[in-house]
């Protein structure tokens, strides 16, 4: 399907957190036919169900005529804590789990290139501008921007700081017009937006998603099993944790309303389906629903039981997750995790 540039906008703008700038948005798309955003993600701790969120959002930019470049960021992994020795074999899990979770989804891989963070970061070159820019922030500039993302402590590591710096750099040698991540990333993107002109370079344009909560009411973390679903969780421990995680009747400010607006509901919408709530005979009919908007106005009514509404979004993870190769994920991540 062709589309117009306010088609494009209205696409991208879906579920969306923010655009710096839309402004800037609207005029690349006039300017460029085929425009090139990145997503990175580091390689720390298992991606979980959480990552159904941005990839379905690098669904909305393919559509609107986006190249996609997945950057697996190796030695950003490496400067937030992942033992060096076994770098290899975490980028292996992400490219894996990232492959199938794009599959899951129906994305159209022609237009979605992956990118190692050490195989242009190493570069002469690189290293020249990392030094370069270095020299012109102080230790406080980098923990300030660093954050939200990374895990600096008390006492915080050099490499924790050396992070956003090599993030700005990204945007410049992976030759995009964009880049794209959450909210927790904008003090790291609106540095970058800051820095490199300063090196010479043009800023880029950054969008980013709001952040989801997790199961038990914080932000989804790969680090906190209690708060997500892993990719290669069983049935029964899926239906367990959805059971357990926090939901209380009228008020739909939770992890489950969440994922069922920004996944489950976009998913159901671009397939012309509505969402199904089975409900014994003795509690009422079964309920069907074609947008997120009746189903919170319905929850905050009282209209819909939390149980009812867990057991619904449980059987649509599990058949979302139905669609991994568990056990070659789980293959992989005996190495990439021992």
């Amino acid at each position: 399907m062709i589309m117009d540039i306010d088609e494009k906008i209205k696409l991208i703008k879906r579920n969306l957190g923010e655009i710096v700038t839309e402004e800037e948005l609207k005029k690349l798309l006039k300017e460029k036919k085929k425009p090139v955003i990145y997503w990175g993600t580091a390689v720390t701790g298992k991606p979980s169900l959480a990552y159904f969120f941005p990839l379905l959002k690098l669904n909305d930019f393919i559509k609107a005529g986006f190249h996609v470049k997945v950057l697996l960021a190796d030695l950003h992994g490496a400067l937030d804590g992942t033992p060096w020795h076994i770098l290899e074999r975490r980028y292996d899990y992400y490219k894996e789990a990232i492959t199938q979770i794009f599959k899951a989804l129906g994305t159209d891989f022609k237009n979605i290139e992956f990118v190692k963070g050490s195989e242009f970061q190493l570069a002469p070159e690189y290293s020249y501008d990392l030094l370069k820019m270095a020299s012109m922030n102080s230790i406080h500039d980098c923990k300030k921007a660093a954050a939200e993302v990374v895990k600096l402590g008390d006492n915080p590591k050099l490499g924790g700081l050396i992070y956003p710096i090599m993030q700005a750099l990204d945007e410049q040698y992976l030759g995009v017009d964009a880049q794209f991540g959450g909210l927790d990333q904008r003090k790291i993107f609106m540095f970058a937006r800051e820095n490199l002109p300063k090196i010479g370079y043009r800023r880029r344009i950054e969008v980013m998603n709001p952040i989801i909560q997790g199961l038990v009411g914080k932000k989804m973390s790969s680090s906190d099993s209690k708060s997500k679903i892993d990719l290669t969780d069983e049935e029964k421990t899926i239906k367990e944790k959805v059971n357990s995680a926090y939901c209380v009747e009228g008020d739909s400010d939770n992890g489950i309303m969440e994922f069922l607006k920004y996944v489950i509901i976009i998913l159901k919408e671009d397939k012309k389906e509505k969402f199904l709530i089975e409900r014994p005979e003795k509690y009422g009919k079964n309920l069907t629903y074609s947008n997120y908007e009746e189903i919170e106005k319905a929850f905050i009514k009282k209209e819909i039981h939390p149980m009812d509404l867990k057991n619904a979004i449980a059987k649509e993870i599990i058949s979302l997750l139905n669609k991994i190769d568990k056990k070659k994920l789980n293959k992989f991540a005996e190495e990439a995790y021992k």
